[in-house]
């Protein structure tokens, strides 16, 4: 959530968030969402609730919305929220030490 150039679209319990969601833009004007719900209020549609304001709030600046969803319950939320699956990615971190030393 550190990284959303977006307005955050939180549910509140007290003075708790307890489900945040937001975009990063990024090139080709995409809209990167990031959703997080604590993990004693899940299975509650919170996710699903500030997911679909993130969404609906990118949509409405001309973006096209994007969901890397990996775990299976931020699937299920993405697909309810009409988002289909076009690919997979693999992500791999380097040392950066070792590729100094190598080059």
């Amino acid at each position: 959530m550190d990284e959303i150039t977006s307005a955050a679209f939180v549910v509140r319990k007290g003075a708790d968030v307890v489900a945040a969601a937001g975009f990063q833009v990024w090139p080709a004007a995409a809209a990167h969402l990031c959703v997080l719900t604590a993990p004693e209020e899940r299975g509650r549609g919170l996710a699903r609730q500030v997911a679909s304001a993130a969404v609906a709030h990118s949509l409405a600046d001309g973006l096209l919305p994007q969901w890397r969803a990996r775990p299976m319950a931020s699937r299920n939320v993405a697909r309810a929220l009409g988002f289909c699956e076009l690919g997979s990615q693999l992500s791999i971190r380097l040392d950066q030490e070792e590729l100094r030393l190598e080059g």
